[in-house]
């Protein structure tokens, strides 16, 4: 507990900002998952081949590579830093930002898939039936495959969102100061590994345990009636 005690402070923002990392890149890595879906369902051969090489691409690229490009390939080598370089915080703003960018695009590939395997559980009949009653692709993407598909895939996406929890930990690698950052500093400033090991363990369990039993809660309530 003196550990705790002594980094209290520290571990309450440091897990603070992996919150921040998982909230932010999951909401990019949804946004751009579906649309990366949409482009795999798209009946234009050009978008569904861009949309397969994506996946394919960046699910087999190791996350710490795709990091490790935002920082160096597009902050240090392109210039594009994310933040104003003109305030005191600037580098540590556009690793931020960096990280998020890196996670969301590495996350997308693997919400695009989850939701194409929702979009498969859908009955061909219905699909054809919009077809007969002469909606468009956009339409009955808009009004049949997808609300279904996400109902389908509750409990997938919640998993892919416990993973990208602990991926936020990748982050440390370009120095945000997120829980393994912290994890790895309190190791070399301390004899106490076992205690430092159970503080970190013990909070990802609590930040991953509630998001495995709310969508697990989710996934049951709002299944599809087949």
């Amino acid at each position: 507990m003196d550990v705790f005690n002594q980094y209290r402070d520290q571990i309450f923002a440091a897990f603070e900002v992996t919150v921040e990392l998982t909230l932010l890149a999951g909401l990019g890595a949804l946004i751009l998952g579906t649309l990366l879906a949409v482009m795999r369902l798209s009946p234009v051969p050009a978008l569904r081949w861009i949309g397969t090489a994506y996946v394919n691409l960046v699910r087999n690229t190791p996350l710490t590579l795709i990091i490790l490009f935002c920082s160096f390939g597009l902050s240090q080598t392109l210039g594009l830093t994310l933040a104003d370089p003109r305030s005191p915080t600037s580098i540590d703003d556009s690793n931020f930002r960096l990280a998020v960018l890196g996670l969301a695009v590495y996350t997308a590939s693997f919400v695009c898939e989850a939701l194409r395997s929702g979009v498969n559980t859908v009955p061909l009949g219905q699909v054809e039936a919009a077809r007969a009653l002469g909606l468009t692709f956009g339409q009955n993407l808009r009004i049949i495959l997808l609300p279904q598909a996400f109902r389908a895939v509750i409990i997938p996406l919640g998993s892919v969102l416990i993973a990208l929890t602990k991926n936020t930990t990748i982050a440390s690698a370009i120095g945000v100061g997120e829980a393994a950052l912290l994890m790895k500093s309190m190791i070399e400033n301390t004899a106490a590994l076992l205690t430092v090991g159970v503080i970190f363990a013990t909070g990802f369990v609590i930040l991953t345990l509630p998001l495995g039993l709310l969508f697990g809660y989710l996934g049951r309530r709002w299944a599809v009636p087949r």
